[in-house]
C-alpha cells in the first residue's frame, strides 16, 4: 500500500509518501507545495490543486491521509484551512483514492505517544520510524509523513470497522 500524507496549509502544504504493509513501511518521498500570501486566495488554491495532482500522478498512491481541521482561535485561518482541505479531498475523490482523516492529536499520539507533542518531537519520531538520517524539513512535510504513518497504524482497525458495517 502506498499512502500520501497531507498536512494542509494555504501557504505551505506538506506532503509525504510512505509505502508498506501493516506496520512495516518506508519513506518514498516528501516535500511541500508553497504559495505566496501575496497571491489571491483562489490562485493559491489552484497552485495547491496543481501541486497535489502532480504528486498523485508521480507517486500513484492508494490512499490519501489528511490531517483534520483543528480548532483555531482565528476564524479566517480556520475557514482557509477548511477550503484547502476541501480541495485536497476533492482531488482524492476525483482520483478514485481511498481517503482517511485523522485529528492532529491522534496523529501525534500515534507517532510520538503524546497527543500534545511539539513539532520537533514529531519530526524526530518520523525520522526514527522512517530510518532517516536527518529529521524531515520543514515541519509541514514531517506532519504529512506523520499522517501517512498514522494511517498504517490505524488502517487495520478501519478495515475491520468497514467490514462490520457491510455485514449489517
Amino acid at each position: 500500500m502506498r499512502v500520501l500524507g497531507i498536512d494542509p496549509g494555504s501557504e505551505t502544504l506538506g506532503w509525504g509518501v510512505v509505502e508498506g504493509v501493516g506496520l512495516k513501511y518506508s519513506l518514498v518521498e516528501y516535500g511541500t507545495v508553497k504559495s505566496s500570501p501575496k497571491e489571491t486566495f483562489s490562485k493559491r488554491l489552484l497552485k495547491i490543486s496543481d501541486g497535489v495532482e502532480a504528486v498523485i500522478a508521480k507517486f500513484q498512491p492508494d490512499v490519501i491521509s489528511v490531517e483534520e481541521a483543528f480548532y483555531a482561535t482565528n476564524v479566517k485561518v480556520a475557514l482557509k484551512l477548511g477550503q484547502v482541505r476541501g480541495v485536497v479531498l476533492l482531488i482524492g475523490e476525483r482520483a478514485g483514492l481511498e481517503l482517511s482523516e485523522f485529528s492532529p492529536r491522534l496523529i501525534k499520539q500515534t507517532v510520538v505517544g503524546y497527543g500534545n507533542a511539539e513539532k520537533h518531537q514529531v519530526q524526530e519520531m518520523v525520522r526514527l520510524l522512517l530510518k532517516m538520517k536527518t529529521a524531515p524539513q520543514p515541519h509541514d512535510a514531517a506532519d504529512a509523513l506523520a499522517s501517512a504513518i498514522c494511517h498504517f497504524h490505524h488502517a487495520g482497525a478501519l478495515d475491520r470497522i468497514k467490514s462490520a458495517k457491510l455485514k449489517m
